[in-house]
């Protein structure tokens, strides 16, 4: 129903910002199943890149914008915007309420600061180079190529799961069921994190043993009180 929504909207314009969040350097599984499925979409759409990320991109953009120019896309630009961790169990990316409300603001300036430029005719070319698919591929692809190829079957969900079911209807691909009162993961884990994040008893892992908590907020308002950005 999602997708099919999502063909129907973007089908009404021709100019189309495709934004979705980096995976080791990668478009998550998928984004890149919804762009090849619909391959008749993006022909002579104007498409504008824009990948977020918790440290490093390499040529986020980029990886969706080769893709869609083998679909007959015209990528107009790219965009990189770093923002407050999503992961919630990697204590590398783990910064603290007060860096994070930083990497708020700066995502705001830098996102006002492109806006303007492209108001001028100037669009952003971030992740569209050649030294960009060099970093993203040698830095991170190479490494975690079978973490992005295909959908995870390493979900793991502890004893400490309560039965509740939230995760079974978050789950955009239905890769989570209820089975004898508990969560059970199939294989098809697009690694949204949905259900880690919001699990109430922190049960579900990925790449972790231990769930952390991530930043996030439920509603952002640029003059609100900073101690409202992150909770």
């Amino acid at each position: 129903m999602e997708q099919k929504e999502a063909v129907h909207l973007l089908s009404q314009h021709d100019f189309i910002v495709f934004a979705y969040p980096v995976q080791f350097s990668n478009v998550p599984v998928m984004v890149k199943d919804f762009i090849k499925a619909n391959p008749d979409l993006w022909k002579d759409k104007k498409v504008l890149c824009v990948a977020t990320m918790g440290l490093f991109s390499g040529d986020g953009a980029g990886c969706s914008a080769r893709l869609l120019k083998k679909y007959g896309a015209e990528i107009v630009g790219g965009l990189h915007i770093r923002m407050p961790d999503s992961v919630c169990d990697v204590k590398l990316l783990k910064k603290s309420p007060k860096e994070n409300q930083e990497i708020i603001r700066e995502a705001d300036r830098k996102i006002e600061k492109c806006a303007e430029e492209i108001r001028k005719g100037r669009y952003p070319r971030n992740g569209l180079h050649l030294y960009n698919r060099i970093a993203g591929l040698l830095c991170q692809r190479l490494w975690y190529y079978g973490r992005t190829k295909n959908y995870s079957d390493k979900l793991k969900i502890s004893n400490v799961c309560i039965g509740c079911g939230l995760c079974t209807r978050l789950c955009p691909t239905n890769n989570l069921t209820l089975e004898n009162g508990k969560a059970t993961a199939g294989k098809h884990c697009t690694m949204c994190y949905r259900c880690i994040s919001l699990c109430p008893a922190k049960a579900i892992t990925l790449l972790g043993r231990t769930v952390i908590e991530q930043c996030r907020y439920d509603r952002y308002v640029k003059k609100q009180d900073d101690k409202n950005l992150c909770t």
